[in-house]
């Protein structure tokens, strides 16, 4: 689950030397693929300590931590004063997406020497439009997809090539010589469904196309309209 939080940075007391840390304690685990299971290295996390106040969540950066060359760490936390929820942030690669767990004091005091983070494994995947139609009528196409459930257009950035007709309007194409793509990251291992609109005619036309995408593999579709 993903949380929103204030990032608040507390030079002052860092150049003070003063602090406001509460004990410390032993943290100990490891960073394994959410698909596979399979523990993987020189994996970053950052720890926030989250304090609650009346309008939202207030983080403040506690320390970060890397894996080693198995996949384990090993780390101390020092706790912050009035602070009971801890946001452990994994930095996101080319391989694995970006994730937050949020633990409490009771679950680190009982099991921080048996943590276990999953991060979950993203692949490249390419949509590929072709407009083959010579008609002078300016036809209509919307795309949009969703990977593992997820609006895709959310979950990842996308980049669009080949695009200069009504590149203002988003992810819309109206009439011309259409050959475009759409470059973006979506789940490994996990269902992404295509949703094509058509407009054409004075007819309404939805294309559905569903695939599943492997790691380590070219996932691409192509519409020719």
């Amino acid at each position: 689950m993903k949380y929103s939080v204030l990032f608040v940075f507390v030079s002052g007391l860092l150049l003070s030397g003063c602090t406001n840390t509460v004990g410390t304690i032993e943290l100990k685990g490891k960073v394994v693929d959410g698909g596979t299971k399979t523990v993987i290295p020189n994996q970053s996390v950052i720890i926030e300590a989250l304090l609650q106040n009346e309008d939202e969540p207030t983080a403040i950066y506690t320390g970060e931590f890397t894996t080693d060359s198995s996949g384990c760490f090993a780390y101390t936390l020092k706790k912050v004063k009035n602070a009971s929820l801890y946001n452990f942030c994994i930095k996101g690669n080319p391989a694995y997406d970006p994730s937050n767990q949020v633990l409490g004091l009771s679950d680190l005091n009982r099991y921080g020497k048996f943590l276990t983070f999953e991060v979950r494994p993203i692949v490249d995947f390419t949509m590929y439009i072709n407009r083959e139609s010579k008609t002078t009528f300016r036809d209509t196409l919307l795309v949009s997809w969703e990977t593992n459930e997820v609006d895709g257009k959310t979950m990842y950035p996308f980049r669009i090539e080949n695009y200069h007709i009504n590149a203002q309007y988003g992810l819309i194409w109206i009439g011309g010589d259409v050959k475009s793509k759409i470059k973006t990251k979506v789940y490994a291992d996990k269902n992404t469904i295509v949703h094509w609109e058509l407009y054409r005619n004075g007819r309404h036309t939805d294309i559905i196309d569903t695939f599943f995408c492997k790691r380590n593999t070219a996932n691409n579709v192509s519409l020719n309209y």
